[in-house]
């Protein structure tokens, strides 16, 4: 169905519409989604946007962030205060569980007696830590038998660690890898004792052996940090240029490519009309690429870029960062040898040490995953898998690992800065304010 309407768009643009030889402006993303976000009462994430050449016409395609609705925005100049809506439910799909675990009857209850191996790639980011310890925390609370393990990101230790799980009778393993590609020998010997596999956060590439993949949307992490950048730029009205520097994740990671392939796809079209200009000329991801994540990495390399490029105080004004260790890495090497004023930054992961630099100035936006919602979903998965129950799953059509197309649940992203912090964070519990120096 379609709804058409006047909506009153923002002060400014109003001020903007009445100067009669100024030609309408195209409305911002977020002023577009506040209004589909405000006629649906639901979050929405953008999927999709499409402004013609002469800045016409545009049009937006959002998705609901349960998954179930799309909304296509059109907009013209030559009615500049009405937006066309037109929904489509799209729904959500779930498949049969995979038959690899059936309870015992002579069992008590349904849960005991099923060993659950959890496998995180690393202690050394926050977001593991709380990871594993809530995930092992829910499933002990539902009875089952956990082993937790942190591989301290070495292949070789988190492969031992995974075959000692399937040695010691594990049911079902869940998995946040280190590389993608590195497990398939370990997953093959999973398969062959009917152990389920459950790629977390990571998928497992290049095997027919895993059975299910829960991540948040990876591509529209990297979507919303070039978004926020552009807006804060104001890129739709402001030609520039202006200058920017890339820093992305460990090659080995599937996901790094998501964010950075979800960033580029929407910074592209700044940079090759010359209003972002990347000074250092690094773009390719494997330039630009941060092995392991780690932040001394990231900042040996902003500390070159800095030196090679902007020595004499010439001026970054952004520096798209895909998650928060490498951000802090860059902030560290811009505190340390910087004569410009402050980039805007994006991060992921809204780590404490980066919420503190942002309470600072030093940090613009952190793309929050909340993984109490990730990890209390995949707890939900096993124990769909252990009592037999169908699984819950958004997507079997998408997540293609180079071997089979992996059944997939989704969760959404949402961006905190410092307007909303403190709901976000705080509010839900996700932190204190002790916690942030508050």
């Amino acid at each position: 169905m379609k709804k058409i309407f006047a909506v009153i768009l923002s002060i400014s643009m109003i001020m903007g519409l009445a100067a009669c030889a100024k030609k309408a402006e195209v409305p911002s993303k977020r002023d577009v989604q506040k209004e589909v976000e405000k006629e649906y009462d639901m979050d929405f994430k953008l999927d999709s946007k499409d402004i013609a050449d002469d800045e016409s016409e545009a049009e937006w395609v959002f998705i609901s962030k349960d998954g179930t609705l799309e909304v296509t925005v059109s907009w013209s100049a030559k009615d500049p205060d009405e937006f066309d809506f037109d929904e489509e439910y799209i729904g959500t799909d779930v498949i049969e569980p995979v038959p690899t675990v059936v309870p015992d009857p002579s069992i008590d209850t349904q849960t005991n007696g099923f060993k659950i191996g959890v496998s995180m790639p690393t202690k050394d980011l926050q977001r593991w830590n709380q990871d594993g310890d809530y995930i092992a925390s829910q499933l002990e609370a539902l009875g089952y038998e956990v082993d937790l393990q942190y591989a301290a990101n070495d292949v070789a230790t988190q492969v031992a660690q995974i075959e000692n799980m399937i040695n010691s009778g594990c049911d079902v393993l869940i998995i946040a890898a280190i590389e993608s590609s590195s497990l398939n020998t370990t997953l093959e010997e999973a398969e062959a004792l009917n152990i389920t596999v459950i790629a977390y956060d990571r998928l497992l590439m290049e095997s027919d052996t895993v059975d299910y993949y829960i991540t948040f949307d990876n591509y529209t992490v990297g979507q919303l940090q070039a978004e926020y950048i552009a807006d804060a730029l104001e890129l739709y009205k402001n030609p520039g240029p202006f200058y920017i520097e890339i820093t992305a994740g460990d090659p080995g990671d599937n996901n790094a490519f998501l964010f950075y392939q979800g960033a580029m796809d929407a910074l592209s079209y700044y940079i090759d009309n010359g209003q972002l200009v990347v000074v250092s000329g690094q773009t390719e991801f494997e330039d630009v690429a941060t092995t392991s994540w780690k932040t001394e990495n990231a900042q040996s390399r902003a500390e070159n870029i800095i030196s090679a490029y902007y020595s004499n105080g010439e001026q970054i004004d952004a520096w798209l960062c895909s998650n928060d260790s490498t951000a802090l890495g860059v902030e560290n090497a811009l505190a340390a040898n910087y004569l410009g004023s402050y980039p805007v930054i994006t991060g992921q992961d809204c780590d404490i040490a980066n919420m503190k630099n942002m309470l600072d100035g030093k940090q613009d936006m952190s793309v929050f995953k909340d993984t109490r919602t990730l990890a209390a979903q995949v707890v939900t998965m096993v124990d769909q898998i252990c009592t037999g129950q169908i699984v819950d799953v958004k997507d079997t059509e998408s997540f293609d690992n180079g071997s089979i197309v992996v059944p997939t649940y989704l969760c959404y992203p949402v961006v905190v800065d410092i307007n909303n912090y403190y709901e976000i964070l705080i509010d839900s519990g996700y932190y204190t304010e002790y916690d942030l120096g508050l």
